[in-house]
């Protein structure tokens, strides 16, 4: 993308998060422009391109749509009632993520990302685009699951439930290019068997992740619905591995509605229309570790999320453990920058499946409380292993000094190795046959947490 244009000069979004190949979604796009045109993407490593076109259309007729709608009562924007501009068909298209490029004939550009999903993950490692927390943070229309239209400090004219149907904020793939993209480029370069899938298949088919291999969560994974988190765990159960390549996964417990396309989370539990209703506990959309059912994320991830705003280095603890050979480091080696900008630890009291193995043990200061951050790495008796990166920006580590923050081309290195032995080892199957978890707890002075 060379040029972003103006606020509302060009935008627009998918009827759908996801398709099956040959399947068509309808785009929904607003511009200023005369006409444009739609290039599709799909995402990877080509050489070292990243992307391959594989459709353009023709020239499309622009027109200004209607103002987005607000929902009172949960305060949730929507243009849903805008007219679709064209229908894609993607017979053709590989399985993967793709950015849809809008070019307006004024030359302002934005994205939409679309994954074209797996119809079977049985033996492959599952690549999950985020599409919940992408939506939770999506602040178009002024509104989004943190803030209302006054910005920073809205908490309360924040939306209780925000739509699929709205465009996204800033370029149009914010999250997906910050957080994901160099992960996938990582694993298409592997040459592992991968599947694709969104949140959403996770929480409609409990069945999707039956025979895969691995489920790989990408830099910012944090919205779960209840029969997601089930998916997950019943796979981790039956022996798919699982990697969290970010921190702050699994923190805010959501509901779909209208088919997958409003996600609901009231982040109070009082102000959620089911509190107090009889059975339906689980399904208030508050903290996962909070009442009125709580369900501490430890027991998936293993260290759970502990601070923000987190700015610090990335410090190794367990330098001969499998993940790390190759990358040249030695209990110590730091990587400056590369733990932020949230992160995660093992907290006593909160109940983490064992044996667990601390990788990386990282000193901050959190806001002015001295804590730590841990990576972590722990098996089950299904012989699935589970790894939590513990830090935000383990996936956009992979940019190097592209980064910022200080990052530098060591970590980029580092977090790229380390990354493609996850996925070479997981794709093998239940890694805790080979690479069973040795438990240091104890060694690190930490309580012990429940099991």
């Amino acid at each position: 993308m060379k040029r972003q244009g103006a606020e509302h000069e060009i935008e627009g979004y998918a009827d759908q998060a996801s398709v099956l190949p040959g399947q068509s979604f309808k785009l929904l796009v607003s511009t200023t422009a005369p006409t444009f045109t739609v290039r599709a993407y799909r995402m990877g490593w080509y050489g070292g391109a990243l992307a391959r076109r594989v459709w353009q259309s023709r020239p499309v007729p622009g027109r200004v749509q209607p103002k987005a709608k607000l929902i009172p009562a949960t305060r949730t924007v929507s243009a849903a009632h805008w007219t679709p501009s064209l229908s894609v068909d993607t017979t053709g298209w590989p399985e993967g993520s793709y950015l849809l490029r809008l070019d307006a004939s004024t030359k302002a550009q934005r994205y939409v990302p679309i994954t074209v999903r797996s119809a079977s993950t049985r033996g492959k490692v599952v690549i999950v685009n985020a599409t919940t927390t992408w939506q939770a943070y999506n602040h178009w229309g002024d509104h989004d699951l943190y803030q209302g239209p006054r910005g920073r400090g809205d908490y309360a004219g924040r939306s209780r439930a925000v739509s699929f149907d709205r465009p996204y904020d800033t370029n149009g793939a914010r999250l997906f290019m910050t957080l994901e993209r160099s992960a996938i480029e990582v694993a298409e370069k592997s040459g592992v068997p991968l599947a694709y899938i969104t949140s959403l298949e996770l929480d409609r088919d409990p069945a999707i992740l039956r025979g895969a291999r691995a489920l790989i969560s990408l830099g910012h994974d944090e919205y779960w619905s209840p029969r997601m988190r089930r998916t997950v765990t019943t796979a981790r159960d039956k022996g798919t591995n699982l990697a969290f390549l970010g921190a702050n996964s699994v923190y805010w417990r959501i509901r779909f509605e209208k088919n997958g396309r409003l996600i609901v989370c009231y982040k109070e539990a009082v102000e959620d229309p089911l509190y107090g209703v009889r059975g339906k506990e689980k399904e208030v959309t508050a903290l996962w570790r909070g009442d009125p059912a709580a369900d501490p994320e430890s027991s998936l991830i293993g260290p759970l999320y502990d601070c923000f705003p987190a700015e610090a280095a990335y410090v190794i603890w367990q330098p001969g453990h499998w993940i790390f050979k190759g990358t040249g480091v030695r209990r110590g080696t730091s990587f400056p920058g590369m733990l932020g900008v949230e992160s995660d630890k093992i907290t006593p009291g909160r109940p983490v499946p064992r044996p667990l193995e601390v990788l990386a043990k990282s000193p901050l200061s959190c806001g002015g409380r001295p804590t730590v951050a841990h990576s972590a790495y722990y098996t089950v008796p299904s012989g699935a292993a589970v790894f939590n990166a513990g830090t935000m920006r383990w996936v956009c580590a992979m940019r190097g000094k592209g980064c910022g923050h200080g990052v530098t081309d060591a970590a980029a290195k580092f977090s790229r190795k380390a990354t493609d032995n996850i996925l070479k080892t997981f794709a093998k199957g239940p890694a805790a046959k080979l690479h069973p978890a040795k438990d240091n707890l104890a060694d690190l002075g930490l309580a012990d947490p429940l099991t």
